[in-house]
């Protein structure tokens, strides 16, 4: 079995979780920070709607150079958050799609000004760059939508919330 029928299944499955979670996030809320030195949970938010992108950046590209790279515009929205999400899903959903093992073997990198952060190949970049990435900071938006008093959706089982523990 190609790796690819068995990455996608997955991918769909942690976007499916990941959107159900980007829809709870209440608009009136972006600016709150648990911490100073933390994100707001709109930064955050946004954050992982974006992450999908680096499954197309990787897919498509040998290595990126975020040297000088500007900041994304911030969201002002749920609606504008989830608009990024469903666009960055779609796109890194096409680029995987028929992707064969020997294209998933090829090195990728990213840099910064040209040094070399790490270099791995892509399907090693997906694992742990896009989807373990993308599953660690959905976790800690949910820790922010909790202390908000949002209930959580389910993602691998009922949550709390849904199975009224």
């Amino acid at each position: 079995m190609p790796l690819v029928d068995a990455l996608l299944p997955e991918f769909d499955h942690e976007m499916t979780v990941t959107r159900k979670l980007l829809e709870r996030v209440p608009d009136d809320k972006l600016a709150w920070k648990p911490h100073a030195k933390s994100y707001s949970l709109g930064q955050l938010a946004q954050h992982v709607a974006t992450i999908p992108m680096w499954g197309s950046v990787t897919l498509s590209e040998s290595e990126i150079d975020i040297g000088g790279a500007p900041s994304p515009e911030a969201a002002g929205s749920r609606a504008e958050i989830l608009s990024i999400f469903d666009g960055h899903v779609a796109k890194t959903r096409a680029a995987l799609v028929g992707k064969s093992d020997g294209e998933l073997m090829v090195p990728w990198a990213l840099k910064r000004d040209g040094h070399v952060i790490f270099s791995m190949p892509k399907a090693s970049v997906w694992r742990s760059f896009v989807m373990s990435h993308l599953i660690h900071h959905r976790a800690q938006l949910g820790v922010y939508l909790r202390m908000q008093d949002v209930p959580l959706p389910s993602s691998y089982g009922p949550s709390a919330d849904e199975a009224g523990f």
